[in-house]
């Protein structure tokens, strides 16, 4: 699978680890800390468990860059494991999580932003500047793979200084007495856990992110898998020891009503400057992860129009070697799925936030399918029988548990998005003979 042709690989290890990081620590996370604070320390011994799973996909994907690095990453490594078929409905699945999620990353940005400057509290104005922020990361990408690297540094490691600041020095501002109680939700164990699960593992997503655009990374076997592992170990760090200072130093009370549980935190331990300060790493984080997955949204089906499973217009590039025809379709959905939430009807607003969890759970299917395609790919470049480690069993496991957190109406309907991809598959076989397909 050919990189971008005629264009100097132009993503080094920086860029990579600062995609991964960027796509992961999004807008949701700063909202975790509220959401997980009725179960207390459980909370913590479930964002190490879903980091340890976490570790495992990632020393999955860094093995899969290692072995067969190919522009669309998850894409890529599901038709060499499994054939076309299911490489397609990945694709697919996959393209759709991340156009639909879009308007939900710009409308964080959009509320950050207002609360940064109350002034624009308007809802006109957060519509127009979530779609202001959609397009306008989308001019960044069109500039090119460089551009939106380099814009990925700037915003990824700009918002982890104040974020690293609170994570490590305000261990020293933790109160034991707000970290006593183990499970105070009152819940059993087993149905804490699962409770835990869809609120911790939207964190995760996006692991994987530095496999995408392998055609435009120098050294991909080698800045791939380093960029995955170092990319998830510096989120997970993130996770874990911000959510404790959080957790330490704003009473549960009124934790579990905080809407910006991390500014609260910072005015508690240094004052009114500093939950300024963490409101504009929110506004930073939000357009970051924006445009990084945008990055992905373009990638992704180029390289599946590339192996013919996709229309080809997604494949069809600009003279900067962007896939822009398909970056502009996919945000045009992106605009009209954020235009229906704007109506305001009740169906419309339900359908939305249906569409937000379905995108969750179709991004998380790729994961199930690379979990155990390691030894298919090394099978098949060596042309020995499969094997299938620990690791890739626990990488697989943890999919599933996190596929299971979705819930079951994400599930069912995720499976009919899935379907409704056949009848383009169809199309594509129809238009371009088998033989033509396979290399």
């Amino acid at each position: 699978m050919a990189g971008t042709p005629n264009v100097a690989k132009s993503l080094g290890l920086a860029a990579c680890t600062a995609v991964v990081v960027g796509n992961m620590v999004g807008s949701g996370f700063y909202l975790s800390p509220s959401a997980v604070a009725p179960y207390g320390l459980l909370a913590i011994v479930m964002w190490i468990v879903m980091g340890a799973g976490a570790i495992c996909l990632g020393l999955t994907f860094a093995r899969l860059a290692h072995l067969a690095p190919a522009t669309g990453g998850p894409y890529a490594y599901t038709r060499m494991a499994y054939g076309d078929f299911a490489g397609f409905l990945v694709a697919w699945g996959y393209w759709i999580s991340i156009w639909a999620s879009l308007p939900a990353i710009a409308l964080a940005f959009a509320g950050a932003l207002i609360n940064v400057v109350p002034a624009l509290q308007s809802r006109v104005v957060g519509i127009v500047l979530t779609l202001g922020a959609m397009w306008a990361v989308v001019l960044v990408n069109l500039r090119g793979v460089k551009a939106a690297g380099v814009f990925a540094e700037i915003t990824t490691y700009s918002k982890l200084v104040p974020f690293g600041v609170i994570a490590l020095v305000g261990l020293f501002f933790v109160r034991r007495e707000n970290l006593t109680d183990f499970n105070p939700s009152g819940e059993p164990v087993l149905a804490a856990f699962a409770a835990l699960a869809p609120l911790t593992m939207f964190a995760f997503l996006g692991l994987e992110s530095a496999t995408v655009p392998a055609g435009d990374v120098r050294d991909p076997a080698r800045t791939i898998p380093r960029a995955t592992i170092l990319g998830i170990s510096v989120a997970g760090l993130l996770y874990v020891l911000g959510t404790v200072v959080v957790l330490g130093v704003v009473p549960r009370e009124q934790l579990v009503h905080s809407v910006a549980p991390f500014n609260d935190a910072a005015r508690l331990m240094w004052g009114p400057w500093a939950a300024d300060l963490v409101a504009v790493a929110v506004v930073l984080s939000s357009i970051g992860a924006l445009n990084g997955w945008t990055l992905m949204m373009g990638q992704v089906p180029m390289a599946a129009a590339a192996d013919r499973l996709f229309p080809p217009v997604f494949g069809r590039l600009s003279s900067r070697g962007v896939p822009a025809v398909g970056i502009v379709i996919s945000t045009a959905l992106a605009t009209i799925l954020l235009l229906f939430e704007a109506w305001g009807a009740p169906s419309v607003q339900a359908f939305y936030n249906l569409v937000v969890s379905l995108a969750t759970m179709a991004a998380v299917i790729p994961y199930a399918f690379c979990a155990l395609a390691v030894g298919l790919v090394a099978a098949r470049n060596s042309g020995k029988p499969p094997r299938i480690g620990a690791i890739e069993i626990i990488a697989f496991v943890f999919s599933v548990f996190t596929i299971y957190g979705c819930g079951a109406e994400a599930v069912l309907y995720g499976l009919i998005l899935l379907l409704l991809g056949i009848p383009v598959y169809v199309w594509q076989r129809h238009r371009i003979p088998l033989a033509l397909t396979t290399n």
